[in-house]
């Protein structure tokens, strides 16, 4: 019988962490199991550091539910299977503390940890679950890209953002006839970058699945241009890349082996000076950055994050441990943790876009991209 669980919420913050924090905190308060929060994420965990977390008038999961960021914390650096540590040298190592979580874990008497994140987070996920530990995953990312579900939470709220901004976008571009980019978040998988060039009635939309042919687009403008149409409003994923070319890498960081170190951003100012360049018209990047992650959830990610809180807790009170919950065929259901995970099975390994992982990338035959190419979206090719 579950009588203690604790959350962490682990990767990039997102709109509705608090939300699904507070369906699982809500669901347990209605059955007598007493809640907790590690920390910023895996690193929590690993140094023990957590919270109590109720609804009650001076509980810290009351009146979170509008709230962006997560209440307790997130890290986008802790694989603690590979955990970056500095000797008293001075010298780095990378050392495998999984079983010093584990430790905490039975010591505090938690009868099962929620994951609160995307492909990486539910890799380690996977992985404690092989040690032994009751785990429940929540799939969270903007990108949209974990395995084995049709949508992650904070996903809707990142393209309402980015629709926005394409909506002011084009009155300035009309208003002075220019080419208009706008980067957007998504690594390797394009559903931002498509989703928000639809709902903003972009022109070209340029995403990590479909190499791109920079003179396709700018085909695609000039027609435009015959047609009395003198700018174009161009949406980029950060993770696009040109067909025989590499993504555009910003800088590295060093945060270990089974880790994406690369740190991405500057395809928008390489597009808009290349068209520029092609079409002689005047072109301006816009970055959107942290503001596609950050601030109040839609009305869609508040629902979904509460779905996937009050599923997540009501597995772990049926005993379904090492589970995902998942939108499937349009339903609430969960998979297992070793279905999301595919062929990446290798302890520690957690980062995505490899041969053996199993994110969810667009593919050339979805709905999405049948509807852009149908509206005349040109998607580089």
């Amino acid at each position: 019988m579950l009588k203690k669980v604790a959350i962490l919420a682990n990767g990039g913050d997102v709109a509705g962490f608090n939300a699904v924090i507070r369906g699982i905190v809500k669901t347990a308060e209605n059955n007598g199991v007493d809640v907790y929060g590690f920390i910023d994420g895996y690193n929590g965990l690993l140094k023990n550091n957590y919270v109590s977390l109720s609804t009650a008038e001076d509980g810290r999961a009351e009146g979170i539910l509008h709230k962006g960021g997560s209440i307790i914390g997130s890290s986008t650096n802790a694989n603690v299977f590979n955990y970056k540590v500095v000797n008293e040298n001075g010298e780095v190592e990378y050392k495998d503390l999984s079983d010093v979580c584990v430790q905490n874990i039975k010591d505090d008497k938690f009868d099962c940890i929620f994951t609160l994140g995307g492909d990486g987070t539910q890799k380690s996920a996977r992985d404690f679950a092989t040690k032994g530990v009751n785990v429940i995953g929540v799939p969270k990312t903007i990108d949209n890209d974990v395995a084995c579900t049709e949508i992650t939470f904070g996903y809707n709220t990142a393209v309402s953002v980015a629709m926005e901004a394409l909506d002011r976008l084009h009155t300035t571009g009309e208003t002075h006839h220019r080419i208009m980019v706008l980067e957007v978040m998504g690594r390797y998988a394009g559903w931002i970058a498509l989703e928000a060039a639809i709902a903003g009635g972009a022109d070209v939309a340029l995403i990590p699945e479909i190499p791109y042919d920079i003179n396709r687009v700018a085909e695609k403008i000039r027609n435009r241009q015959k047609r009395g149409k003198n700018f174009s409003v161009v949406v980029v994923a950060e993770g696009a890349k040109p067909k025989d070319g590499e993504i555009v890498v910003k800088n590295k960081r060093e945060n270990g082996e089974g880790v994406d170190n690369n740190k991405l951003g500057g395809i928008g100012e390489v597009v808009a000076k290349e068209l520029e360049e092609i079409t002689g018209l005047e072109a301006r990047n816009t970055t959107l950055g942290y503001m596609q992650r950050g601030g109040t959830p839609t009305a869609y990610d508040r629902v979904l994050s509460t779905k996937y809180g009050t599923k997540a807790m009501q597995l772990a009170l049926e005993g379904k441990f090492g589970r995902l919950t998942v939108i499937k065929n349009g339903r609430l259901d969960d998979v297992s943790l070793e279905d999301v995970v595919g062929n990446n099975t290798k302890i520690g390994a957690v980062s995505g876009n490899t041969k053996e992982s199993n994110i969810r990338k667009v593919t050339l035959d979805h709905d999405l991209v049948k509807t852009a190419r149908s509206i005349g979206i040109n998607l580089g090719d």
